[in-house]
């Protein structure tokens, strides 16, 4: 199972949880979270992914961005349509599409966009589009009835490693590609708690 660290911001803080090779780490291009991006990136193993994670931002300025800090992976995180998907697919990158989730989703919506993405993202529905620090009722994928992977998303804590191996061998769980952290593994917003990531790797492995 693949690991994403989101919410990265500090670079000396990067450089610190690249040591431990996580497959993914998300840097967040929306002004109003409390990890937004906003100087440079510094350069780290090419055998981590970079993911961009922006908000119903224009797609002009996603290109741009996409391209100053040579990313290949967008997350959106809004409300994008399957045509902004598309025109991105279309100029060779991935693209992850996350949906919040509670009781009331309705996966049928999933379809339109399953040409357009890679990756779905399923985080928990709450007052922010991500970083809300707690957990949806993961039985409620027992409703997902595609097969394009999903990155599970959260307030997921080195607590729920047992639960997540367990989730993975039921339907519901079988195509759960990988987990994303981000909260609960932070010192403060934006800075990541190495330790606990590096504890969190040992404990997946």
């Amino acid at each position: 199972m693949k690991l994403k660290v989101c919410g990265m911001r500090e670079n000396n803080n990067i450089i610190d949880v690249s040591e431990l090779n996580p497959d993914y780490m998300g840097f967040i291009f929306y002004n109003k979270s409390k990890r937004f991006v906003t100087g440079d990136i510094p350069i780290i193993s090419n055998k981590i992914e970079k993911i961009a994670v922006f908000v119903n931002e224009t797609i002009e300025k996603v290109k741009d961005i996409l391209c100053k800090y040579d990313i290949n992976t967008v997350q959106l995180h809004g409300n994008e349509d399957v045509k902004f998907c598309a025109d991105l697919k279309k100029n060779n990158f991935k693209i992850i599409k996350a949906f919040s989730i509670d009781e009331n989703f309705d996966f049928e919506c999933l379809k339109e966009f399953d040409t357009s993405c890679d990756y779905y993202l399923f985080d928990t529905k709450g007052s922010y589009p991500g970083g809300n620090g707690y957990k949806f009722n993961w039985q409620i994928l027992k409703n997902y009835r595609l097969i394009k992977p999903y990155f599970l998303s959260g307030g997921i804590g080195i607590g729920d490693v047992n639960d997540i191996i367990e989730f993975r061998k039921t339907k519901a769980g079988k195509f759960c590609f990988a987990i994303d952290v981000n909260s609960m593994y932070e010192i403060e917003p934006g800075i990541k708690n190495v330790k606990k990531i590096k504890n969190l790797i040992s404990n997946l492995k």
